[in-house]
């Protein structure tokens, strides 16, 4: 404040007072701030009094009334503030939607029973992912339309094209994601919790921890950038980006997130991040898919990789401890078994399908011992040859049917149809055999 007092004397008494408000069109401080200029106009009043009067003479303010003004506006954009936290539910409930459609398909095993009938492996994968993105991608633009249709400001002041492309970039990321998370689960209820949590603890994060660093000075800026790596906190830091610039389009008039301001804000990071993450996912994907459908394990992946597949009479060769159990109560099993044995040392794929000592142990469930299905199984059947097994309830013969088609791995022992292994190459098995399953 300022006062000047401009011909004042003891017959005239004549004040000017200068004041200064600012507004601050900052997140931090975007108030008006107002002064109450009848109270300063009191206290000089007051001084005035006293020198003319003496000490003590006083003029007591007990009330003061507002001139009338103008009316005034709320300015305040709603959407752009609460906007990270809403709109990251919003893209992120895309993703249990998927990763649940891949693992039922997978719990169900209808994937495999597609490759019977013939579907390859990048068919399914492509046509997935198509379908996945086109959804999404009809998604996206449905939110932004109805969006810049209720008059939201998150989405009419940022440039349409930014936000798109942010999108497109983030949903492609999401759906690699959920393909690459879909192999660490095996039914589709616990995939869906796991899903849930993991949209709603990122929006929760982002809010109420991303953001605080993000806006403190003093957390460092690398941190920052170790943190984006989480995928839900890079979509939360493209959205708070928006969020950023529609307000302070909506306080002061200045420009939306255009492609002009790509490099002066963090979306050139964000992006950077969500494309090199998206093909890292890809990759990953890839190679895990092939080990689970190539091989039991890894190492037999990885082996499989650098040389070409042992034959079934190497295999034999290298295996411990290949002596038979002559403790066998019927005829025709140990001689079926001494057949497949000598058919392991013989080079010789001309049979339709070779088992030697095939075994299957199920988990046990709510604390129960695991359950063996078939314990030592070897047989050979020739081309030509109908082959049909026989055998009570719980012997295994669905389990026998599961292993060779491809539904059900085995615990150990190996199998053979026309000379490939169905651990290693079954997809080579499914050109050559027919599967009708029991309730088609």
């Amino acid at each position: 404040l300022a006062y000047d007092l401009l011909d004042t004397d003891r017959s005239n008494f004549n004040v000017t007072i200068w004041y200064y408000t600012t507004y601050k069109g900052d997140l931090q401080d975007w108030r008006v701030k107002y002064v109450r200029v009848p109270r300063s106009v009191n206290l000089v009043s007051n001084a005035y009094l006293e020198f003319l009067k003496g000490p003590g003479t006083k003029m007591l303010l007990d009330f003061v009334k507002e001139m009338p003004k103008q009316e005034t506006r709320l300015r305040m954009d709603m959407a752009s503030l609460v906007g990270p936290i809403f709109f990251s539910w919003v893209i992120l409930l895309l993703f249990p939607v998927i990763l649940n459609s891949l693992v039922y398909e997978k719990q169900q095993r209808l994937r495999i029973i597609m490759k019977m009938h013939g579907l390859g492996d990048a068919s399914y994968w492509m046509i997935s992912y198509a379908y996945f993105l086109a959804i999404s991608t009809l998604y996206i633009v449905c939110l932004m339309v109805f969006g810049s249709a209720i008059g939201l400001k998150f989405f009419r002041f940022n440039d349409y094209s930014v936000q798109f492309t942010f999108y497109f970039l983030y949903i492609n990321l999401q759906i690699s994601i959920a393909f690459l998370v879909s192999s660490a689960f095996s039914k589709a209820v616990t995939a869906s919790v796991a899903a849930y949590i993991y949209v709603f603890g990122s929006g929760l994060l982002g809010a109420f921890l991303f953001q605080f660093l993000v806006e403190g000075l003093s957390f460092p800026r690398r941190w920052l950038f170790v943190l984006e790596l989480y995928p839900g906190f890079s979509l939360y830091r493209g959205l708070y980006e928006f969020s950023q610039y529609a307000f302070q389009r909506n306080l002061n008039g200045r420009d939306g997130m255009k492609w002009k301001h790509f490099r002066g804000s963090a979306m050139d990071e964000v992006f950077s991040i969500i494309i090199i993450e998206w093909f890292l996912a890809l990759i990953v994907t890839y190679c895990m898919n092939r080990v689970s459908l190539s091989a039991k394990d890894p190492i037999v992946f990885l082996e499989n990789t650098f040389k070409k597949s042992l034959s079934p009479q190497k295999l034999s060769l290298q295996k411990q401890g290949s002596a038979v159990s002559v403790e066998m109560e019927n005829l025709d099993v140990l001689q079926e078994r001494e057949k497949v044995e000598q058919l392991m040392l013989e080079p010789n794929t001309s049979h339709a399908i070779v088992c030697d000592n095939l075994k299957k142990v199920y988990p046990g469930r709510d604390g129960n011992p695991p359950k063996l299905a078939i314990s030592g199984l070897s047989l050979v059947v020739t081309s030509g040859e109908c082959f049909g097994m026989l055998g009570p309830n719980g012997a295994g013969k669905t389990s026998f049917i599961n292993m060779m088609t491809g539904l059900v791995k085995p615990t150990s022992g190996s199998a053979f149809v026309r000379g490939l292994d169905i651990c290693k190459d079954m997809d080579k098995v499914y050109t050559s055999m027919g599967v009708c399953p029991q309730h088609e």
